[in-house]
C-alpha cells in the first residue's frame, strides 16, 4: 500500500510540475528539460500542434464569440473537446470546473449561466490559480459579470461542500488523477440530486504499449494517464451515476496525429510497427446524472 501511495504522489507532483511550468511560460516548450516534463510548445490537450490555441478551440466547437471575449491567455490549449457544450448550461446553475487551469472554461461558462449563477474553478496548481485570478478582473470588465472564481485544490479531495453544484466539468485532466475512482466519488458527493457531469477526456481503446506509459511527457501530456473506456464507465456506475453516455472522439486523436503534435510524433515511434495513435487513444466526450 505505501508503494501504491508513493507511486501515486510521484505521478501527482510530476503533473503538478508539468503544469506550474505552462502557467508560468503559457504555452510547452520543446526545449523545456524532460525532468520538468516537457511536451511541445503550442495547441492540443496538454501538448503542441502546427495550430493556434485558438484555432484548436474553434476546431473542438467553441463558439468565436466565447473565444473573443476571453481574457487574453486564458486559454492555453490545453483541451480534447467542448464541455460546456456537453452540458447545455443553463441560467442560474452553480457549475464546478475540474482542473481549471489558466479559467478557460470558467470563463466560457460564465456568460452562459448569468448574473444568478455561479462558476467554480478547482486546480491542484498554484500558478494555474494565480494565472486564472490574474484574468478575473478582465473578465469582469469584458461581460459585466462577477461570477467566476477560483479554488486550490486537488479534485480527489474537493474543496466544496456536499450536495452544492448543478454542473461539474471537466476538460483533459480527469486522466491525469492517479486515483480516478476517488474523483468520481468526489464528483457524486458535490452534485446535487439530478446534478449532471459533462466531461471531455481522453481514454484508451486499449492498452498503452510500455514504452509509451513510461514517457514523462505522455503522462504531463495526457496520454499515459489515461484508462479504458470500460474502465471509465466502471468507475461512474460504482459512484452512482445513471444515464451514462460515452461517446469516442478518434477524430481528435487522428487531427493531433496529422497536425505534427510533438507529442504524438514520440508516441508513433514507440507504437508497434502497423499501428497509429488513434489505434490505442480516442476523446471521449462524458455525460451522466446524479440519481
Amino acid at each position: 500500500m505505501s508503494d501504491e501511495r508513493n507511486e501515486s504522489n510521484d505521478t501527482r507532483e510530476k503533473v503538478r510540475a508539468g503544469y506550474a511550468a505552462i502557467a508560468e511560460t503559457g504555452v510547452w516548450r520543446e526545449e523545456r528539460p524532460q525532468a520538468e516534463g516537457c511536451c511541445c510548445g503550442g495547441g492540443g490537450c496538454c501538448g503542441g500542434s502546427t495550430l493556434s490555441v485558438e484555432q484548436l478551440a474553434e476546431q473542438l466547437g467553441y463558439e468565436a464569440d466565447d473565444l473573443r471575449a476571453l481574457p487574453d491567455g486564458a486559454n492555453l490549449g490545453l483541451s480534447c473537446g467542448n464541455p460546456t457544450a456537453i452540458a447545455a448550461l443553463r441560467p442560474g446553475e452553480t457549475v464546478l470546473d475540474l482542473g481549471s487551469g489558466g479559467g478557460f472554461d470558467c470563463f466560457v461558462a460564465g456568460p452562459k449561466v448569468g448574473p444568478t449563477g455561479r462558476v467554480i474553478g478547482v486546480d491542484m496548481t498554484a500558478e494555474m490559480v494565480s494565472r486564472a485570478r490574474r484574468n478575473l478582473e478582465t473578465y469582469r470588465t469584458r461581460t459585466g459579470l462577477d461570477n467566476v472564481e477560483f479554488r486550490l485544490g486537488e479534485i480527489e479531495h474537493l474543496p466544496l461542500g456536499d450536495r452544492t453544484v448543478d454542473v461539474v466539468i471537466s476538460n483533459c485532466v480527469l486522466n491525469l488523477s492517479p486515483d480516478k475512482s476517488q474523483v468520481w466519488r468526489e464528483i457524486a458527493r458535490v452534485l446535487r440530486p439530478g446534478g449532471r457531469v459533462a466531461v471531455s477526456d481522453l481514454a484508451l481503446l486499449r492498452p498503452l504499449p510500455q514504452a509509451v506509459e513510461q514517457m514523462v511527457e505522455a503522462l504531463i501530456g495526457c496520454v499515459a494517464g489515461a484508462v479504458l473506456v470500460s474502465e471509465t464507465e466502471r468507475h461512474l456506475r460504482e459512484a452512482g451515476f445513471v444515464d451514462l453516455d460515452l461517446v469516442p472522439k478518434p477524430e481528435y486523436v487522428q487531427a493531433m496525429t496529422s497536425w505534427e503534435d510533438p507529442l504524438y510524433r514520440r508516441i508513433v515511434e514507440a507504437l508497434p510497427a502497423g499501428t497509429r495513435p488513434s489505434d490505442f487513444i480516442t476523446s471521449l466526450d462524458i455525460a451522466a446524472r446524479k440519481p
